[in-house]
């Protein structure tokens, strides 16, 4: 892969999935903006999001089951202190790395501490699906390399961890609707899932749809729909598509707050790397630059 070339504009799209698709140049000031975004999060998701990792630390070391990972690697128990030195080196190494500094050694070290706090997360029994595109996205970050805001070089390397993100976003919602199916069938279209929901968790802008008796198994055909058409996600081309995307994948996840207040986060912010974030330059450049009097003509008035 070349590290960095002049951007160029492409003739002619890429089929999606083809080596010439997951290496199309991207530009590096877009790894840049979005590097810094996904790694101040990390702090976020520490302290509030999942902050309740840290009480693994007093949870009894006898009811930790760890992932298929954690055995493989035979990683440690997370006893007291092994939970405060992995929060705490995580939060750290993030802030560090967001600066855009030693970004491999740096955006290696957050990644592998990230995989282990999750590592922490989800071997007490659950295990959320929201936090894969997010843990992709650290992984490939520091395949690039050095980027910095204002850098104008496409890169193929930048290319390629874009259309991984990209891929495992579309991964995860099609995978959803492929679990729906797996394990519920076409009974989980028909059945009472998003009223199950709503009963539950309802808020005031969601409780009303209870009384509707066909809108939510409806809603759940709809989201099927969605999950399963997924894919066309990698035809995305143009920045107005690209922003158009984000605008709707976001909104979706707004509502589904808004209604019952689940949110996935981490997925959300691994959503922003689709963003043709190297546009804030170019448009704050253009408002910058001062406006050029045109020249007068023979037969103007003086200014």
């Amino acid at each position: 892969m070349s590290a960095a070339a002049p951007v160029r504009p492409e003739t002619a799209p890429a089929v999606p999935l083809t080596p010439r698709w997951w290496f199309r140049p991207v530009p590096l000031a877009r790894i840049a903006v979005f590097r810094a975004i996904a790694y101040l999060f990390v702090p976020v998701d520490v302290f509030l999001t999942t902050a309740w990792v840290k009480a693994h630390a007093d949870v009894p070391t006898e009811f930790y089951q760890p992932l298929l990972v954690g055995r493989l690697l035979h990683l440690p128990t997370p006893t007291h202190t092994v939970v405060l030195v992995v929060q705490w080196a995580l939060v750290v190494a993030a802030v560090a790395a967001a600066t855009g500094r030693a970004p491999r050694l740096l955006g290696w070290a957050v990644f592998l501490l990230y995989a282990e706090w999750m590592v922490i997360a989800m071997s007490y029994g659950k295990v959320d699906h929201d936090r894969i595109a997010y843990l992709v996205a650290l992984a490939v970050l520091p395949t690039v390399g050095v980027a910095r805001w204002r850098d104008r070089r496409s890169s193929q390397a930048a290319g390629f961890a874009s259309a991984a993100i990209l891929v495992t976003v579309m991964l995860t919602y099609f995978l959803a609707a492929w679990a729906k199916m797996r394990f519920g069938g076409w009974d989980w279209a028909t059945g009472s899932t998003l009223t199950r929901a709503v009963v539950r968790r309802g808020t005031d802008l969601s409780l009303w749809t209870l009384d509707v008796a066909w809108l939510l198994p409806a809603a759940q055909w709809v989201m099927l729909v969605f999950e399963f058409a997924s894919p066309v996600v990698l035809l995305v081309r143009s920045d107005r598509a690209r922003i158009g995307l984000v605008v709707f994948l976001l909104g979706f996840h707004v509502m589904v707050y808004a209604g019952v207040g689940i949110i996935f986060l981490p997925h959300c912010i691994a959503i922003l790397s689709i963003l043709p974030w190297e546009r804030l330059r170019r448009d704050r450049a253009r408002t910058a630059e001062p406006a050029v009097a045109a020249p007068a003509r023979d037969g103007d008035p003086p200014g």
